[in-house]
């Protein structure tokens, strides 16, 4: 694939807060027509308004993730109004907080339904379309949590472990078939979105991202970057998430009795838990004025950049320079 998205059609799904509204954004700032889905329309028409400064075109089109049908009808009136779908991100997700013996099967149900289907149905539909034309990228946002799970989120660990799973057969399938369609997954840490004011939560306190903490806008890059690359298999993001996937590699019974020591008060504040309605039935941005933005309740406690993620995305031409250096060492040194 070119390495510009200038002029693609891009589908981005959970587009009306968090990770997914950064995402929408630096798609419009790199020059892509922007299709945006999630089931909020006021947060959705916010996201477009944020692309079109950038001078792209948006497109809302509020959808149930969880429901195949409106998906799929949603990418037909992508390619109906902006083009060719080039590139599919999928984003949307809801979670509950709490021990798992205190999760319903209907949310458990639910969280999996558009954690995890949702992720397949977008993929379906992505590729119904994709796949005849043989272009095309797909960019699952992942999570280090994929790899490794963690206490009181047992729902969102599964679908996110599902999600790998699937990702990897159908990158296979694809491999098999000589596709030119290509699938990635960018796994990413704790982030500092709105989820945690309006996530289902049964926790005595607020809930919080296991620290540390990164801003949205590092995880919309590292996705933009992703669908520039969309042959490898995946991407890391944040030392956490190098440091959590390793770990699970080479001590997973140390990171059992760790998690269990840790895991509960590190996901939670000192403040008392929010009395919000949560997002996990209804859209909390799908009233006059309840646009959430990308950003969560912890600016001041997030980082900015992530050297980690600056090395890989710079590591071709950083690799140029030191094998340029070297050959010049090599040449003044033959003299």
């Amino acid at each position: 694939m070119s390495t510009s998205v200038k002029g693609k059609t891009v589908v981005v799904t959970g587009a009306s807060a968090g990770i997914g509204r950064a995402v929408a954004r630096e798609f419009g700032r790199a020059g892509a027509n922007v299709a945006l889905l999630a089931r909020g329309r006021t947060g959705l028409e916010a996201a477009a308004a944020d692309v079109e400064k950038c001078g792209a075109r948006a497109l809302v089109i509020p959808t149930d993730i969880s429901d195949y049908a409106q998906v799929d009808a949603a990418a037909q009136a992508v390619e109906s109004e902006l083009g060719p779908i080039d590139i599919w991100v999928n984003v949307a997700f809801t979670s509950v907080f709490a021990p798992f013996h205190e999760i319903t099967p209907d949310e458990f149900r639910h969280v999996t339904e558009v954690t995890y289907l949702g992720f397949v149905y977008g993929t379906m539909a992505a590729l119904q379309r994709m796949r005849p034309r043989n272009t095309g990228a797909i960019v699952q946002v992942g999570s280090a949590l994929g790899g490794r799970g963690i206490p009181l989120q047992s729902a969102y660990c599964g679908a996110k472990h599902a999600l790998n799973g699937f990702t990897e057969s159908l990158r296979t399938e694809l491999l098999h078939d000589h596709s030119n369609v290509h699938v990635t997954v960018v796994q990413m840490p704790a982030v500092n979105t709105p989820q945690f004011s309006w996530v289902l939560s049964r926790l005595p306190k607020h809930p919080q991202p296991v620290p540390p903490i990164y801003q949205p806008e590092i995880a919309a890059r590292a996705v933009l970057f992703a669908a520039k690359h969309p042959q490898r298999k995946q991407f890391w993001v944040g030392a956490s998430t190098v440091a959590t996937l390793l770990g699970q590699r080479v001590a997973p019974r140390v990171l059992d009795r760790y998690l269990a020591r840790t895991g509960y008060a590190s996901q939670q504040t000192d403040a008392l838990a929010p009395r919000t309605q949560p997002n996990i039935w209804q859209p909390r941005d799908d009233e006059p004025g309840a646009d959430h933005g990308a950003h969560g309740a912890f600016d001041d406690r997030s980082h900015a950049h992530s050297p980690q993620w600056w090395l890989r995305e710079h590591a071709a031409p950083i690799a140029a320079v030191a094998g340029g250096a070297a050959a010049v060492a090599l040449a003044v040194g033959s003299r």
